[in-house]
Formats: C-alpha cells, structure tokens, sequence
C-alpha cells in the first residue's frame, strides 16, 4: 500500500502536476475535519434524545458545537445523497438520483473547492464515487486498502463458540439473515475491522504537522447492514431492550415484501444489531476527535459531523432507508469551530444537506460559487439569525418519489407506474400517481392520510407548485420536463431519473 504522503513533498507533486500554488493567505483558514457515517438516523443518538443507545463522542461534540435538530439529506440512498452533499449540488442537477451513477468528473466536489484554495485533501472510507476518479482528494483510502492491509496483518484467533456473521448476501438470504437479526459480530477483533482502520489513518493524518491548511474527511461504513461491530462488541444490547415499532392502517400496501416475515423477535434483532453497529461507529469517531485534540487543533478546525441520510428501525414495517418518511430522511448534522459557533446551540430551523457546503466556503473565507444551490448556515449556527427555510424536499428517484414538508404538514408524491428496481417491491399491484399529505404536528408517526381533506386542498396546491418549480429550477437535461403550468404534469416527468452515464459525462 502505498505510503501517505504529507506536507512539502505533496505541495511539490502538487506544483509538479500544475496545481495553482498555495494562496499566501491559506494559512489563516481554519482546516476542515468532515466525519460521516452510513445509515445512521439522527433518532438512534444520544443528544438527539435517545436514552438507550450510548454515543459519548457524538454527543460531546454536540456539546461543545452546534446541532442540527432537523436536518434533512436530499435523498434516501447512499450515492445520491453523498453525491449531493459533497458539491452542494441537488442529485437531479448532479445526475446522479440513483445507486450505481457515478459522479461525473465535471462536477466540482468540496474536495476540489478546497484544494484550489491551497488545502491539502485527504479521504479515508466510503465515498461512492463509483469510479476510480479522486474528485479533489489528494489521498483516497477505501476498502481495498484495508482488505490488502488486513492480508499483511498476523490473524488472532476469534474466542471459541462465538458465532459471526455470514458473508453478507442482501435479497438472497432471509431478511432476517442479512439484516443481522441475530445481533452477531463480525468475525474480527476491534483493532482488525474496516471502521477502526480508517479512524486510525484519520489520527495519523492529524499527527502530521501540515503547512497547509487541510480537508480530512473520514467516512464510516457503520452502522449500514448488516451493522459490523467487532467480537469485542457482542452482547452489548439485547433484543428484549427494543420495542418493536407501530406499523398503521394505510401500510400495507407500501411494506417491502422482503420484510413481511419479520417475527417480532427478529425485529428487535435488528435493533439490538444496529444499536450496537452505531456504538462502535461512535468509539472511531472518538479515535478521530481525540486525535485532532492531541495535535492541539480543535480551535483551528471545523467539525463536521453527518449521517450520509436517516434509516427505519421497522418503522411503517420496513429496515430501509429508500422512501420519504420522516425516520429514513432526517439525519444527525453537527457543525464545531469555537471561533464562530457558540457551544450547546440546537438549532431548530429547517435544513438540508445541500447547505454544508457553503457553509464550509464562508467559514474559510472562500466565495461560493454559482453552481452551488445549497445555503450557508453559518449565520444560523452563529445564533444570528433562527430563519432558514421554510421548507425542505427530498426525492428519492428509484421509486419515482418526491417529498415536501415544511414545519408542520408534509406531502409526498409518487409516480406509482414503475416496478420498483432497488429490492424492495412491495409486490403490489402498481397504484398510479399517488399523493399523500401529513400533517405532523398531529400525526408525527405519518399514518393518516388527509390528502383529501377540504381544509387543506389550497395547501396542498401550493406545495405541488413549489414541487414543479425545483424540478424545473434543479433540472440537469433539457426537453425532459413538458411545456405546461400543469404540475402534476410537471412531477409525473420530472420525478423519474435522467442520470449520468458515464463519469466522463
């Protein structure tokens, strides 16, 4: 593997490749340390209120920052949200809305903003860039290197009779096979798992003294299924701790037929699975925070912290993330940087994804440029100002489905004509253009209905305009969307996906 390369001699390769040299005044910008985890829900952490699962490092950054009570991603799945958040770009303008899309090289990621602001960049874990391409980061470590890195390592025997999980084979094995409903370990010791390697290649970049400001990002594969945690791990959460969720009267028709055999047992399983899977994320976040403090660097550094989007825990009867409610579109967003953010602030504004990016940009002093869609939160982090937006929309283009909300009511759309793709067809028969409207402030758990509710139909319409006017104003190709003020016509074409191909694209 190769070895990490840091400080002069990657200021002369940069020169060498015809980087623009280091800006004089880059020195005086704060680094940036971005740590993010896959699948993990805001709801599943202790400073967002949660009482059983145990995330102290997690929570004293929230302590000592600011946190994000109603943050939202701009799309359910790994690649479209990621994708997004990293050029603070919305997926359908991006043209990557679905699983296997690779990030085109013509879009500019934060990594590339930074890096030609003079800062050295580095990323260590999941990126889903679904190419080779680097997208602006001078060192990019992911699986591989730690599959490799493993092989070089002598293998400890496990304990005796300790029962480790199979290989992972999503949609073949049982449900309750694949979503670890058995709450097993990973058959590895702590200091041998993906997690821990890259929290430990994060703490030695940190060890490294830097002439230049740098942008680490550290991203987690934890707490996505089958919930890794290390043999060390087992036993920490039981099932019999977890209640097993409310599922409504209008879901049937909506739960994936891959989990209709659930037993309840199984259930809270998989809760006791992932439970444990987001406490030993939170240990490498520790590993990464620790480090920073040690090199004597929490002052100089802004801190973020992300899920990449939320996950249901058999919310609505489903393990998934891939739909608009509340639980699988919500996920934790935590922003730390003494010099300008008060600590212990909660933030209770609407938020989406889309809006770190600016808001690194003007916390180190950098335009932002155009391109961007996203809104800086730096004024609302400050305690400047407690507006922001007063609405939030999410799509999630693999079941041609859009949503909404604003504080109170939400409305969701979906084409309803498509088969769905991802694995979780509920085997139904195809309902057409379906609309639902919640109003949350009386049915948080999303389970009434009301979309024809006379009270709410002028509502309603508004928020359908508001629908049509983002996929107008966020839409990548021309020709796609029909020439009419019809917005249902307008969400009927938009919602499907128009991605692209290619990253040459």
């Amino acid at each position: 593997m190769r070895g990490l390369i840091f400080g002069s001699a990657l200021l002369a390769a940069a020169v060498s490749l015809g980087r623009s040299p280091i800006p004089a005044q880059a020195a005086d910008r704060p680094n940036v340390l971005w740590i993010c985890s896959d699948d993990h829900a805001a709801y599943v952490t202790g400073c967002y209120g949660n009482t059983i699962v145990r995330t102290p490092n997690i929570d004293r950054l929230a302590a000592e920052g600011v946190r994000f009570a109603r943050a939202f991603c701009n799309a359910p799945i790994c690649t479209a949200s990621r994708q997004s958040f990293l050029t603070g770009r919305y997926p359908r303008s991006v043209g990557v809305t679905v699983l296997k899309s690779p990030l085109p090289q013509s879009e500019v990621t934060l990594a590339e903003m930074l890096q030609e602001a003079g800062y050295i960049t580095a990323s260590y874990g999941k990126m889903h860039f679904n190419s080779n391409l680097k997208h602006g980061f001078d060192e990019r470590l992911d699986l591989p290197n730690w599959q490799q890195w493993r092989r070089q390592q002598p293998q400890r025997p496990l304990p005796e009779g300790v029962d480790v999980l199979p290989p992972w084979k999503p949609f073949q094995d049982p449900a309750r096979i694949w979503l670890n409903s058995m709450c097993a370990p990973f058959a590895a010791w702590d200091s041998d798992m993906a997690g821990t390697f890259f929290a430990q290649k994060g703490a030695e970049f940190l060890a490294q003294k830097h002439e230049q400001p740098f942008f680490l990002m550290v991203s987690f594969y934890e707490p996505h299924s089958p919930f890794h945690f290390p043999v060390e791990y087992r036993g920490r959460h039981r099932p019999d701790e977890f209640t097993v969720p409310e599922v409504g009267p209008e879901d049937d028709d909506q739960i994936p037929d891959i989990f209709r055999n659930l037993t309840d047992d199984e259930k809270r399983g998989i809760n006791a699975a992932y439970y444990t899977s987001v406490e030993f994320m939170d240990k490498n976040v520790g590993v990464v925070l620790s480090a920073l403090r040690q090199a004597g660097l929490e002052d100089d550094t802004l801190v973020i912290y992300t899920g990449d989007h939320g996950y249901m825990l058999g919310h609505h009867g489903r393990f998934e993330k891939h739909c608009s409610y509340d639980p699988a579109v919500s996920a934790p967003l935590i922003l730390r940087y003494p010099p300008r953010f008060p600590q212990g602030r909660v933030v209770h504004a609407l938020t989406e994804f889309v809006d770190i990016v600016p808001t690194v940009l003007e916390v180190c002093g950098l335009q932002v440029p155009d391109r961007v869609q996203g809104r800086s939160l730096l004024r609302l982090a400050g305690g400047q100002t407690e507006e922001h937006r007063e609405h939030v929309i999410v799509e999630y283009a693999h079941n041609d489905e859009i949503m909404i909300r604003d504080d109170r009511y939400k409305l969701t759309y979906q084409r309803g004509k498509r088969v769905r793709d991802d694995g979780y067809d509920p085997k139904r028969p195809l309902p057409g253009p379906t609309f639902k409207f919640f109003d949350l402030q009386e049915d948080p758990g999303e389970f009434r209905n009301i979309i024809t509710a006379p009270e709410h139909q002028q509502r309603i319409a508004h928020f359908k305009r508001l629908l049509a006017e983002h996929i107008r104003g966020t839409q990548r190709l021309p020709g796609i969307l029909p020439e009419t003020d019809d917005p249902d016509a307008v969400l009927e074409a938009g919602v499907q996906p128009h991605d692209v191909q290619s990253p040459d694209e």
